[in-house]
């Protein structure tokens, strides 16, 4: 999530904090604008095997022999999943529960309280930063159950401390400045997996790169199978850290068409990959997709930092990462306006980053085809140009790394070319 100017909004909301507390007592029904699956009582099917790095040896200096270890599972992190858990990170407990704290505060302060500093000019149109709902772009769309707090909080120079509350405001600026050394510590390890210069990544922020804050509160939803805290979704960041409440789940991953829980542990972050880098790796490190789902019983609460690159520049894939044999398989984007379609594409429950992807089938000289899905039981039929037929027997495969190839196999695994998403897929 990101960046946007001010917007009409046509009808205003009541916070969804405010309408659980009027739900209570009033039956089991949530409001149909926030009905977003029928009756979908699905479980997450397992915990995602989320890796976690010791960032301890992964950083030290001269590395030690740990460091391949831990090396060896921020690429699996990063080329699976696109999201890890951290430890050893540089941020002190007593810090980390300062700063969920003061959250917890100021969602259970009065609502005329809350909107000391809402995101609602005259009342009217909305801004991104302040306390409210999510951008709501017209009538039929569907709302998340989910209150939230957005402020710039970097650069500095650019922060408006008048919507910073003021319980949440010294331990916020050293919150922000101990993650930003965090993610500073990250980019050149995740260059270096890429055979890229240690500052490539930091190089490609600039001068005026910008993080937002956004502090989101999931009350109590009494049909949580119905709704969604937060729709699926992939982050149009560079890169984002969260900390989220540890005594209740609710994150989701999705991978080969199935969501998995992620669960988290006490004092640790979650770093979570975002369309930027996976833009700028090519398509080697992954962007993940993911949801939040609610709770019949508990609140849940999450923080989490986006990183992005200086919103005038434009990013692309790394020169390094492209030849003959592995072709782009993204546009160059500038990032004000790649950010600006992100929130037109969340509203409308859509993935922004297909935007940015080349047309692949037409760098092969395909001209058409048939996709059944891009789940894990998708088949494809290729056509080239000419109308020739490309059978099982002569596929042309994108591999996850890019490369291009044909191959004689029936069966294998690779980045479903509609969808650059995971999935295993058979060409007919």
């Amino acid at each position: 999530m990101g960046r946007a100017g001010e917007e009409a909004r046509p009808v205003p909301l009541l916070p969804a904090q405010e309408l659980a507390g009027r739900q209570q007592g009033a039956g089991d029904d949530v409001p149909a604008r926030y009905v977003a699956r029928a009756n979908d009582a699905e479980a997450a099917a397992a915990a995602a095997p989320v890796p976690v790095i010791d960032l301890g040896p992964l950083c030290q200096q001269p590395r030690g022999e740990s460091a391949a270890d831990e090396a060896a599972r921020l690429r699996m992190a990063l080329e699976s999943w696109g999201l890890f858990l951290v430890t050893n990170h540089g941020i002190e407990a007593p810090l980390m529960d300062a700063v969920m704290e003061g959250s917890r505060e100021f969602f259970r302060q009065p609502l005329e309280e809350k909107q000391m500093y809402t995101n609602m000019v005259d009342g009217e149109h909305f801004q991104l930063e302040g306390y409210g709902n999510d951008r709501v772009a017209s009538e039929g769309q569907v709302l998340d159950w989910c209150d939230r707090l957005y402020l710039k909080v970097e650069p500095p120079d650019e922060r408006n401390l008048a919507l910073w509350p003021t319980r949440l405001r010294d331990a916020l600026h050293e919150f922000t400045a101990k993650c930003t050394r965090l993610k500073d510590r990250l980019l050149p390890e995740m260059a270096k997996l890429l055979e890229l210069d240690d500052d490539y990544f930091g190089d490609q922020f600039g001068a005026k790169a910008d993080t937002y804050a956004r502090f989101s509160y999931y009350p109590p939803c009494p049909r949580p199978e119905l709704v969604f805290g937060l729709k699926p979704h992939s982050d149009g960041s560079f890169v984002t850290l969260l900390m989220v409440d540890s005594s209740i789940g609710g994150l989701q991953v999705l991978r080969d068409g199935v969501c998995y829980g992620v669960r988290t542990k006490p004092h640790t972050l979650l770093i979570n990959l975002g369309d930027q880098m996976e833009i700028m790796s090519n398509g080697i490190f992954k962007s993940p997709v993911h949801r939040v789902v609610t709770n019949a019983e508990k609140e849940r609460l999450s923080v989490a930092l986006f990183y992005s690159v200086d919103p005038e520049r434009e990013i692309q894939p790394a020169g390094k990462l492209v030849d003959e044999n592995h072709p782009a398989l993204y546009k160059k984007v500038k990032i004000k306006e790649y950010i600006a379609g992100l929130y037109e594409h969340f509203s409308q429950g859509k993935m922004v980053i297909e935007t940015a992807k080349e047309n692949i089938l037409k760098l092969l000289g395909i001209g058409a085809w048939n996709c059944g899905g891009i789940d894990s039981d998708s088949y494809f039929e290729f056509r080239s140009a000419d109308g020739s037929h490309y059978g099982p027997n002569d596929a042309i495969v994108v591999t996850s790394r890019g490369s291009l190839r044909r191959t004689g196999v029936d069966r294998f695994g690779w980045n479903a070319l509609a969808s650059a998403q995971q999935g295993r897929t058979r060409p007919n």
